[in-house]
């Protein structure tokens, strides 16, 4: 059975092999400092390891729901909101004549692409809440959102 280990400030999806009689752990992927598997993730573990089946679908949902944002002190949710400042300050700061200029076409397509993909994930992360605020009355009171 696969499960995520944490270890310093990094995730690892292990599974425990037994080899001469004694449990090893066999470490299938680095997950970085926040747990998330990636189709990135499911293609190199699968392709290190062909021969350890696992249940992808519940490995991911058990890591959906072990995602601490209760506690405002957890690492978690240090780690969201600084994110979330970090490219609001990077965004803040880049404008278009900056792409004009740029020395490639190519990366300026990348950005603005990656910019409309964000703005689709905002959208549709702000009308999750909005949904799971309806349910929870006009203050959501939950979800700490007003």
């Amino acid at each position: 059975m696969a499960f995520v280990r944490r270890k310093g400030n990094s995730f690892y999806l292990v599974h425990n092999v037994r080899r001469a009689g004694k449990v090893r752990q066999l470490y299938l992927a680095r997950l970085g400092d926040r747990a998330r598997i990636t189709d990135e993730v499911v293609r190199e573990a699968s392709k290190r390891h062909p021969f350890v089946e696992l249940n992808w679908k519940s490995l991911r949902e058990q890591l959906n729901s072990q995602l601490e944002l209760a506690d405002p002190e957890s690492p978690a949710v240090q780690n969201l909101v600084s994110s979330l400042r970090m490219l609001n300050l990077d965004l803040a700061d880049l404008f278009p004549p900056l792409l004009r200029i740029s020395e490639s076409p190519r990366v300026a397509r990348e950005i603005l692409l990656q910019l409309r993909l964000l703005h689709s994930t905002i959208q549709v992360k702000l009308d999750q809440f909005d949904r799971e605020r309806g349910r929870q009355g006009p203050a959501g009171a939950s979800l700490g959102v007003r």
